[in-house]
């Protein structure tokens, strides 16, 4: 029996390469936000506009590092690197940056991204610090 094999017939090309950089929204924007998350396991890097709309994101995850290599700067470097790339194509001229964690990839996705040719014009640190921290334990009773 076996596998049937579909031949086409007409002009159609099967070699088209697809990037990910194409498929980036139809938005221009000329300045934003860059939101960096980096935990000990993970970097999120969002790109959003001055209203706080979300252009594009992309995490070490979604480039395939898979469990302790996703919290590496270099892997937050790619996540700079790929996001600086669709910035690029919707127009980003400079952009803001909020920092939040404490993860090892903080310094290193911003520099990723500012490797396009995108202007930095602030760093902020956004981490969230407890005023006072939860609730301690009990004393434990002999």
């Amino acid at each position: 029996m076996g596998k049937k094999r579909i031949v086409k017939k007409g002009g159609e090309n099967d070699t088209e390469e697809k990037s990910s950089v194409s498929s980036v929204s139809k938005k221009r924007a000329d300045a934003g936000i860059l939101s960096v998350e980096s935990t000990y396991n993970n970097t999120k890097v969002v790109l959003t506009d001055t209203k706080g709309d979300t252009l594009c994101w992309s995490t070490s995850g979604a480039l395939g590092f898979k469990g302790a290599k996703k919290g590496t700067p270099f892997a937050a470097a790619k996540v700079g690197e790929t996001v600086g790339a669709k910035a690029q194509a919707i127009g980003i001229k400079e952009v803001s940056v909020l920092v939040k964690g404490v993860g090892s990839g903080r310094e290193s996705s911003i520099r990723g991204f500012l490797s396009k040719g995108i202007n930095l014009t602030t760093v902020r640190d956004v981490t969230p610090v407890p005023h006072n921290g939860p609730k301690p334990k009990k004393p434990r009773r002999v």
